[in-house]
């Protein structure tokens, strides 16, 4: 089974470059060797026949039938629909295709995972090592102890100015759990949810599992990413059901002001059955004079919105796998409905570390203060410098951790030993294998111009990072068709 366990890990880009090359013949069968292949994107676990070639000489291609079973009879191996329509996270595929490329000892810098560099503050991490050997290691409420929701209670008021009582906080294994229960408990079969581009990869995929449908509702880089009003009430029907909105955004780093999230309210309070769901898990990396703004606070909008925070990202807490939901009671049972029959209630340790997060003063405090300061330089430093290449379009992030870069001067390059690039992905592609840099494209967030870097990793790896693209695209120029 060694070769099969390789084979479910390893994903890798449509390249015959040297470095990934060496690293899908280390996945495969000796008898496989020989044969050309490419592999793409998506998880190769999508190439059945290859993975029943790897299992050919396994345990498992040993088994007899049961008695009065005939041998030649196939297993019904088809899938359920609506895991067919779903498509993998193309950010997590990367990620582990270039730690698969670092562990084979190839030096490339990773770029592509949104998780803050630093440690989890110390007073939180020893908050969780308290509540170990204090024996608070049992099962909870499966909504949360009533000490973490009482704590996020507090939060919304003091920081967002919204009210909201324990029974209308659910805690949950991470924010991306809450989003796809809130997903699964508001929307019906055919019902449609509607989406911003650029978008965090996972969106139209939640609605796929819900049976609904993504519609994606397009923004522009010269208005920074920001949805319209009047191009959301056009995309408007009676089948829509829920608006998702991100600010500060994954992949662009934008945040809606208040003026703008105003206008988008007064679109909402006209169609009674749209509700908002409002990410706001970069809510406190920020860069002044942005400044944060929770849709639930806007008037007449409490009682259409469904507030998704966590403390991955604002407390370096990935690993802790720690988000909340808030919202109308009759919403937020229905999304405790869901989880008490999906996963149950969060860790233990992790919501006595979230309340230990949610003690460190107004917004994170000094602890969360030092993160953004660093984000800050490193923003500063990536958009000057790549502000110095022509035709490079990007808006300046006010948020989050992440540069959105319109590379598409670049396409149209036919690269000698490496074909032509006229995507984002096959730029990527590029860029891995000639930079031995991985970053993620444009397409994965619905915008094929663009490329995003995660600038989540320290100022000298950013440096060194920039450098190598750089170099690496300085041939392309002279190379695209004029």
């Amino acid at each position: 089974m060694a070769a099969a366990a390789s084979l479910q890990s390893t994903v890798a880009f449509t390249t015959t470059s040297s470095s990934s090359a060496r690293l899908a013949a280390a996945s495969l069968p000796r008898s496989d060797l020989d044969a050309p292949r490419s592999v793409s994107f998506s998880s190769t676990l999508q190439s059945r026949p290859l993975l029943c070639k790897v299992l050919e000489g396994s345990r498992l291609a040993h088994c007899q039938p049961k008695a009065g079973v005939r041998a030649d009879m196939e297993v019904d191996i088809s899938l359920s629909p609506r895991v067919n329509s779903v498509k993998p996270s193309k950010t997590v595929a990367i990620t582990d295709h270039a730690t698969a490329l670092i562990q084979a000892g190839i030096p490339v810098i990773k770029l592509t995972v949104g998780e803050p560099d630093f440690d989890t503050p110390a007073v939180v991490a020893e908050a969780g090592i308290n509540a170990i050997r204090e024996g608070h290691t049992r099962y909870t409420p499966n909504a949360g102890t009533a000490e973490i929701r009482a704590a996020i209670c507090k939060k919304f008021k003091d920081e967002n100015g919204i009210t909201y009582t324990p029974d209308q906080i659910l805690v949950s294994n991470g924010a991306k759990q809450a989003i796809l229960q809130a997903v699964l408990a508001v929307c019906s079969p055919g019902d449609e949810v509607l989406i911003p581009s650029p978008y965090w990869v996972s969106y139209p995929e939640m609605a796929r599992l819900a049976d609904a449908n993504p519609v994606i509702v397009p923004t522009k880089i010269s208005e920074n990413f920001l949805l319209d009003a009047k191009v959301l009430e056009d995309s408007l029907t009676e089948k829509s059901r829920l608006l998702i909105l991100c600010s500060p955004s994954n992949p662009t780093g934008s945040i809606y002001p208040r003026k703008v999230l105003e206008e988008i309210a007064e679109v909402v309070a006209r169609h009674p059955r749209l509700l908002v769901l409002s990410d706001e898990i970069y809510e406190h990396i920020i860069y002044a004079p942005a400044v944060h703004t929770s849709f639930a606070s806007l008037p007449d909008m409490w009682d259409r919105t469904l507030t998704v925070n966590g403390f991955s990202k604002a407390f370096a807490m990935t690993g802790w796998r720690l988000g909340y939901i808030a919202g109308p009671k009759h919403f937020i049972s229905a999304c405790n409905k869901i989880q008490s029959q999906f996963t149950s209630g969060a860790s233990s340790i992790a919501q006595k570390a979230g309340v230990a997060a949610l003690g460190l003063g107004y917004a994170g405090g000094e602890a969360l203060s030092i993160m953004v300061k660093a984000f800050r330089e490193r923003r500063d430093y990536l958009v000057k410098s790549f502000g110095e290449l022509e035709g490079v379009k990007m808006c300046e992030p006010q948020g989050a951790f992440y540069l959105f870069l319109d590379f598409s001067c670049y396409y149209g390059a036919d690269v000698e030993g490496f074909g032509k690039i006229d995507s984002s992905e096959s730029l990527c592609r590029y860029l891995l294998d000639k930079a031995q840099v991985a970053l993620v494209p444009g397409d994965a967030f619905g915008d094929d111009n663009c490329v995003r870097i995660s600038y989540s990793a320290s100022l000298s790896t950013l440096q060194a990072a920039a450098e190598r693209i750089k170099k690496a695209l300085a041939p392309l120029k002279a190379a695209v068709p004029v």
